[in-house]
Formats: C-alpha cells, structure tokens, sequence
C-alpha cells in the first residue's frame, strides 16, 4: 500500500478504501478522491457546512488517534476508526456558546440545570414526537454511570441482564460495575446480512433471575432501527416476565434514508412504557464525549426514584454549556451532516462489494457505525493461528493489528 496516503483522503470515504488497499495492493487515490467528491456532491448542506474539510485531531489526548500512536507508533498507524467519536468539527454554536461562558471567569457552584431540561424535552417534542416530561428528565454525566445505576436498582448481585448480541461492549463493563451476570439472546443474521431476534431464544432467556434487558436502539453495532412490532413484543414479553427494560438510545440522532427510529417511550402501551428507564444524550450526535453529559427519564416513578437512589453525578459547568447549545442551535447542523452520514455508508457498501469482496458490509439502518464481516478475510490470512502465536486474545485482534500494519488503520474488533 502506497504509504504517502493521507488522513483526508481516508476520511473522505469514511476509510473504506484503506480495507482494500489492505486485501487488494494498491488504491488509485485520484480515481478514489474524484469518487468521493462526486459522491457527496449533493451532501454538503447546499454549501452552509463543510464536512469536507478535515482537521488535524493529533495532539488532543484524543483516544481514537493518540491513544493509538501510542500504541502502533506513528509510521503504521494514520487513520483512527475504532472509537465511536465523529471527526467533523462541532457546529459553531457551541464553541461560541462555551467562548461566551469562558469570559466569566469564574466556576463556582452551579445552581440549576432545568434550562438544559427544556433544551433537552424540547429536542424529543420537535424530533421525535416525544412529549417528556421536564421533572422526570435526570441529567447524568454519561450514559454508563446512568445505565449502573439502574441496574443496582434492578437487579441483584450475580442476576442476568439479557442482551441482542452483537451489542455496544461498553455494556460488559455497566455489568462489572453491578455486579450482574450477561444473558446473550444472538441475533440472526438472514442471507441479506440484517440481523433479527431470535424470539423463542429471548423468551427462553427472561428467567426468574434475569431482572433486566438492556435495549440498544438503534443497535450498536449492527445499526438495526427497532420497528415498533418489535419494540411492542419486546416490552411485552419483559413485562410478562418481569424484566425492567432499560433502553440505551444514545445513537437515536443518526438514522439512515427511508428509515425510522422509534422510542421505546413513545409505544402505544402504557403498561410497557412505564416497565422501562430510556438513556440518552447527543455526545455522539455533536462530538460531546469529553463534556460529560447525558439523560435518563421514565414514566415510572416509582422506578425512576430507585434509580436516582442510586445515582450521583458531578456535572461540569462547561459540559452543561455545550449541550444545552447543541440542544437548542445545533439542529439545522445536524439535518445538514445526516445525508453526509448516509452517503457515506453507501459509498462503504457498494466500494467494498465491488472492489474488496472479502469484507462484507450491509448498509445499517441508523447510526454511524459499520459494522464489517470479515471472516473470509480471517480465513485468507491464518488470522486464528497467527493469533495464537503471537499471544493474542483472538483472530479479531491480530485482524485489528493486521490492518493497521497494512493498511494503517484502526478498527475495533467485533470480538
């Protein structure tokens, strides 16, 4: 692989290319960049924004790109795909909105977060229909301390939380927390590539030690947007069986063309909607991670008051800022980038099947992420022995060092 490829060309194409330039040799950059171009021509928010243009995140104490020239040195490693932070700028307002707070110059106690309460019901009502009530909206400092707290609530020590897996593994370490034990209900993948519930295994699986099911939806990371029939017999069956259902929805912001995003709250069953605690926050949706803030709300308050019993948070004054303008002024940003999204996730299907066969990719239904099948390519290179003597957890890690050696990228492993 030509070694002179840069960042922006990468990033272009969301790094689809380099895979293949990994399998296939060579990639013809100015054939790629044109591609590209042509590709998002009718993306860029009719010239308002530009996603284009990229920046140079290095030296940001950044995990997705120094955290990894830490790790492979910066000879092999130049693109960074294994963390799920976006690398466009934040929409301007909220770095005016933080600007405007610096000049106070002062970060004494804060007094209240309803504001950012409204911005945040105001966003479910104009999006998504959602009418939240403001006093049941709790803001947190993430999503996982949130998730923790409810499942201290919930489930007893060394109880089940059923999970769709594949699922976000960021849910293992909410289970080392609690003290809660994975109950792994596989989804089925058709010949198409889409992945569905096996539901004889889900009922199977709502045992009188299993307390919760911690919903992914959109699922992270195959990018299922849940229908509402499946929502419904989900909550169903949990309900049947007493099984609270806590529904990480962080990635709602980001659903691709022709489909749709249903919250687990806006069902039309009372008695299931109150059976739940939903999470979420716009740290993926306006690259917010390192503000540290997020929401969880119920109709529940029965439910709601267990989990709060259990839940602290130390909110940080510019974190509040920040999202509170996103909330409030970041929305026409964000309609502009989700045709960028979506564009983008085409060019990755129709690039790998065509030009590196090995990886398979089936466009996802919502968020950002791709989810790439790359057991053909596992196989090709002896990934499972090689694994092996290098001392390596799986064939999926030597892929992820694989790659950034040939194709200098990284990539989370599915394992």
């Amino acid at each position: 692989m030509e070694h002179e490829l840069g960042r922006r060309t990468f990033l272009k194409g969301a790094g689809a290319f380099a895979a293949a330039g990994a399998s296939a040799g060579v990639i013809n950059l100015a054939g790629q960049q044109n591609a590209l171009a042509d590709h998002h021509a009718s993306a860029i928010g009719g010239g308002t924004y530009d996603f284009d243009s990229v920046y140079d995140r290095v030296g940001t104490n950044s995990v997705k790109w120094d955290r990894q020239i830490t790790k492979y040195g910066s000879d092999d490693f130049k693109i960074g795909m294994g963390i799920a932070d976006m690398d466009f700028k934040a929409p301007a307002c909220i770095g005016e909105a933080l600007e405007a707070r610096t000049k106070h110059e002062n970060w004494g106690y804060l007094d209240s977060t309803e504001s950012l309460k409204e911005a945040i019901c105001n966003w479910n009502k104009e999006r998504y229909g959602i009418d939240v009530a403001q006093e049941t909206v709790t803001i947190a400092s993430g999503v996982h301390p949130g998730l923790i707290a409810a499942l201290l609530a919930i489930s007893p020590p060394a109880s089940k939380v059923i999970m769709n897996t594949p699922t976000y593994n960021g849910f293992w370490t909410d289970l080392k927390w609690s003290r809660t034990v994975a109950n792994e209900n596989k989804l089925i993948k058709d010949k198409n590539g889409v992945y569905h519930i096996d539901w004889d295994d889900f009922e199977a699986r709502l045992t009188p030690d299993t307390h919760a099911f911690l919903l992914c939806n959109p699922q992270n990371p195959t990018g299922n947007c849940w229908s509402e029939d499946d929502l419904l017999r989900m909550g169903e069956l949990c309900l049947k069986h007493g099984v609270t259902v806590l529904a990480d929805e962080i990635h709602c912001d980001f659903v691709n063309k022709g489909q749709t995003y249903t919250p687990f709250a806006s069902l039309p069953d009372k008695a299931i909607v109150d059976n739940s605690v939903t999470f979420k926050a716009v740290s993926k949706t306006f690259s917010l991670a390192g503000m540290k803030n997020a929401y969880f709300y119920s109709t529940n308050p029965v439910l709601l008051e267990r989990v709060r019993y259990y839940h602290r948070a130390d909110l940080n004054t510019l974190g509040i800022v920040a999202n509170e303008a996103a909330y409030r002024e970041g929305a026409p940003w964000l309609d502009a980038l989700l045709p960028y999204i979506d564009a983008n996730h085409d060019f990755a299907e129709q690039y790998l099947k065509s030009q590196c066969p090995d990886i398979r990719y089936k466009k996802a239904q919502g968020t950002y992420l791709a989810w790439l099948k790359m057991e053909d390519l596992v196989t090709g290179i002896d990934a499972k022995a090689k694994a092996e003597q290098a001392g390596l957890k799986s064939p999926e890690h030597y892929m992820e060092q694989w790659l950034v050696e040939r194709a200098h990228v990284q990539l989370n492993p599915g394992s």
